[in-house]
């Protein structure tokens, strides 16, 4: 007898330059591909993935060289996506300015994420922050 199973936690290392980005929403569809109903979170997902993402790289003190992990997992019925860098600068929401070129990638997390954080990494380097992302209703 066949059972239906759900994909597992994913983790992948990418380069930390700003070129990973299309390569990180990548993964996250194929990832998507594999759910159910992963449609349902591509949409966001892949905008806060990669606002996050481009935030490790511009804002991570960290040497070059280290790479940046990211992190899916489906838990419960949310999606929870993780970047995890070897920074130590933790993120800050803040109210750019209406002729501010950057700035908003937090507030569209904080907008669009059903809840997120940022905690230190387990192996004592770094943080990792992440997204809890609830499904889209169908129309």
């Amino acid at each position: 007898m066949l059972t239906a199973r759900r994909p597992r936690t994913f983790v992948a290392r990418l380069d930390s330059r700003a070129e990973s980005t299309p390569l990180a929403r990548y993964l996250l569809r194929a990832y998507l591909s594999g759910l159910p109903a992963g449609d349902r979170y591509a949409d966001t997902a892949e905008l806060l993935l990669g606002e996050l993402f481009a935030n490790a790289v511009q804002h991570c003190d960290a040497p070059a060289d280290r790479h940046i992990e990211v992190r899916f997992t489906l838990v419960n019925s949310r999606l929870r996506l993780e970047v995890h860098d070897a920074g130590t600068a933790r993120p800050a929401l803040r109210t750019a300015a209406p002729d501010d070129e950057h700035g908003r990638g937090l507030f569209l997390v904080n907008e669009l994420a059903e809840r997120w954080g940022c905690a230190s990494r387990p192996c004592g380097i770094g943080k990792f922050v992440w997204a809890l992302i609830a499904p889209a209703t169908t129309a």
